[in-house]
């Protein structure tokens, strides 16, 4: 079976064989729980690929089309984006630069001192969400760990916690309070199945200047921090680097944890299950996603399976027998995309797709960027609600990370974009919650270019939308049908017209606006004459009662 192996930041994609005979096997037969780990909940579900395809997805996600996230945690203190916590161990780069400059040099002082630093003192999980939900969120994502390690809530396997060091709160309590609140699904995500690769450039050392030579943090022990804040804990179970580096060094390249990868031990494993599964006892999220290939530690161990089976029993459980989980995974086969909803990051498919999927997105850098901030590069409104109304036009949702400054608050740009979305949703709202594909996504200019994605995604921000670019979806007898912009002249919907097989149009209105549309519907159209009235300057939403 041969898998897409995904490559961050929108490089190539490598084709790579990743299963032997035994690993194939393994889809069938999974281990037995090790003494001392935690128990897999009984019930429908079994730890294999064959019986997670008894999945559905829930209605209510499917009707919910968007939600917000804060992905959120210690690598936002220093403000310099996303992968900090590694990048300031790759000599020369600028975050390597930056964090010499500001914490000092990583042989003595590591991402652990960014941890250290980061406070979360302005951090109002309530006052956020309910931002979140005038914006139109209909769930609501919190970080519970990243490639960093640091666990986010009171972790009972991991010393390394945001409870224990760092703010000293338990991050995601606070955000499941706020999201149960203002009545928002609560979502998780959870990132930590990679340190044991990702950190590996803490293992090295600067190759020229004063310090050549001199090892970074990456392999200090426990007995080493004698004297110091972190005394009594273990920096190997923070950055998990008591290992040889991976042969190739191309971490891109070893995401489905191929090409030369190191492979982690069964005790890491083991931990990074246990940590997701008491993350799952005690929050019992409405939704879990991972940024993995299919599953966490898929395919070198069955780890990400008894957690997926898991969790399904689990949700199962409290809710009277009925599956309302939704887990997401990233770069699945066909066969996968059965067992869970697909997500997408960073791009969409350019045709309808059969089953529920999802995008995640940011309007910045997954990290908060303070460039990203003084330079005004962040996504408008306008550009996150083209892209909603094109994803939910083929099935799926949008998950929208705002992202949080390391002190807990979201910056003035960010609220502007949040309020300027609210806006448009007061108005047009119908359109987009409770909806379900038409039989065409769109018509126009950009549904006649092929933009497919490969792989991970990463193909937005490549296609521009004007207003002769429709969308489509449907509730019931009424179509909606989105100009992604204020049109210039008539609309003419070709896909609309007496000959495609179209019932008879009754009545079309602009939502927002009262005013009496004048419309007509022909053999190869439907033509709507341009609007006086235009109550928004993002997206026009004709509402077509058949």
């Amino acid at each position: 079976m041969n898998l897409k192996i995904s490559i961050k930041s929108g490089l190539s994609i490598v084709s790579c064989m990743l299963f032997s005979s035994f690993l194939l096997a393994q889809e069938k037969y999974a281990s037995p729980i090790r003494e001392g780990n935690e128990p897999v909940a009984a019930g429908k579900f079994a730890p294999t690929w064959q019986s997670l395809e008894q999945y559905k997805t829930p209605e209510w996600f499917r009707n919910a089309k968007f939600g917000i996230w804060a992905h959120w945690g210690p690598q936002c203190q220093a403000e310099q984006g996303d992968w900090y916590a590694r990048g300031l161990y790759e000599e020369g780069s600028d975050y390597y630069k930056w964090h010499v400059a500001h914490y000092g040099h990583p042989s003595k002082a590591g991402f652990k001192e960014v941890i250290h630093d980061w406070k979360a003192q302005n951090w109002d999980p309530e006052k956020l969400v309910k931002l979140y939900k005038r914006a139109g969120a209909q769930y609501f994502f919190a970080m519970a760990n990243h490639h960093d390690n640091l666990d986010l809530w009171d972790s009972k396997y991991q010393e390394w916690n945001s409870v224990r060091v760092g703010p000293q709160k338990d991050i995601v309590a606070g955000w499941a309070r706020a999201a149960k609140k203002y009545g928002l699904p609560f979502g998780l995500s959870v990132h930590a199945s990679r340190p044991w690769t990702w950190y590996e450039f803490a293992q090295g050392a600067d190759k020229k200047g004063e310090l050549t030579g001199v090892p970074y943090d990456g392999k200090l022990t426990k007995a080493e921090g004698k004297g110091t804040w972190w005394e009594g804990l273990d920096p190997q179970e923070l950055y998990a680097q008591n290992h040889e580096r991976s042969k190739s060094g191309d971490f891109n390249k070893q995401w489905s944890w191929g090409d030369g990868a190191s492979v982690p031990s069964q005790a890491y494993c083991d931990k990074f299950y246990n940590r997701t599964i008491d993350l799952i006892n005690k929050f019992n999220p409405d939704l879990l996603y991972f940024d993995d290939t299919a599953l966490p530690l898929y395919p070198i161990s069955d780890a990400g399976l008894k957690i997926a089976a898991h969790y399904y029993n689990h949700n199962m459980a409290s809710h009277k027998g009925k599956l309302e989980a939704v887990m997401f995974g990233k770069i699945l086969t066909e066969d996968q995309k059965k067992c869970m909803v697909w997500d997408v990051e960073r791009g969409a498919p350019d045709k309808i797709q059969p089953d529920a999927w999802q995008t995640c997105t940011c309007i910045g850098s997954w990290h908060y960027s303070r460039s990203l901030y003084e330079n005004g590069w962040y996504k408008s409104a306008t550009s996150v609600i083209h892209m909603l109304v094109d994803i939910i036009s083929k099935n799926g949702n949008l998950l929208l990370n705002i992202p949080v400054r390391g002190d807990g608050t979201i910056d003035d740009k960010e609220v502007a974009v949040l309020e300027n979305i609210a806006a448009w949703m007061d108005i047009n709202k119908e359109s987009i919650f409770d909806t379900r594909p038409w039989k065409l996504y769109g018509e126009g200019p950009t549904a006649d270019v092929s933009n497919p994605i490969n792989g991970q995604g990463f193909n937005e921000g490549k296609i521009q939308y004007s207003a002769k670019d429709i969308r489509y979806n449907q509730k019931g007898n009424v179509l909606y049908a989105t100009a992604l912009g204020v049109p210039e002249d008539k609309i003419c919907l070709k896909s609309l017209g007496k000959k495609k097989d179209n019932a008879a149009i009754r009545s079309v209105k602009v939502l927002g606006s009262k005013e009496k549309l004048s419309w007509k519907q022909y053999p190869d159209s439907l033509v709507i004459q341009k609007p006086k009235i235009i109550p928004n300057n993002i997206a026009v939403v004709f509402k077509i009662q058949k």
